[in-house]
Parts: C-alpha cells; structure tokens; sequence
C-alpha cells in the first residue's frame, strides 16, 4: 500500500474540519482521509470502458457474447521447475 504526505495544509481549520468529519462518519481521521481521496479519485458513477463498449455493441446490431468461464480449479503446469 502506498503512502503520501501532504504539506501546507491549513492545520488548524482543515484538521478540525476532518476531525469533525470523521466523527459524524464513525471513522478515523486517517480513514475519513481515504474515504474522501477514494470518493474522489474513483467515484462511484463513473463509465467503466467494458460496459460502454458493451451498450455500443448492442446499441449497433446487438450481438450476445455469452462467454462461459471454466469453472474448475487452476492444475499446477506439468513442467517442473527445479533450481540448478
């Protein structure tokens, strides 16, 4: 996981606004911090690439891809790796 630091923030009344924040979420100081970064940085409502191009197909024809998945667990390769 990644870390930042912020500097040159208004200490006083940007730290208590965030305080008075996290308390009314239930949360951490800290945690109201990457709510509010992760609220901003990926929101919710975002157009996510696959579901775009998935009403565009439909919308120009329609086509259906149903792609089964196999579900059965991952088989080790038969190849074995040793160290020399």
């Amino acid at each position: 996981m990644s870390s930042i630091t912020v500097r040159n923030l208004p200490e006083e009344e940007t730290h208590r606004a965030l305080r008075v924040r996290a308390a009314m979420a239930g949360r951490s100081t800290e945690a109201e911090v990457r709510a509010i970064l992760e609220s901003v940085a990926r929101p919710g409502g975002r157009i996510k690439l696959g579901s775009l191009l998935a009403e565009i197909g439909q919308q120009a024809g329609g086509f259906d891809l149903e792609i089964e998945r196999d579900k059965s667990p991952p088989q080790p390769s038969s190849k074995m790796i040793t160290n020399p």
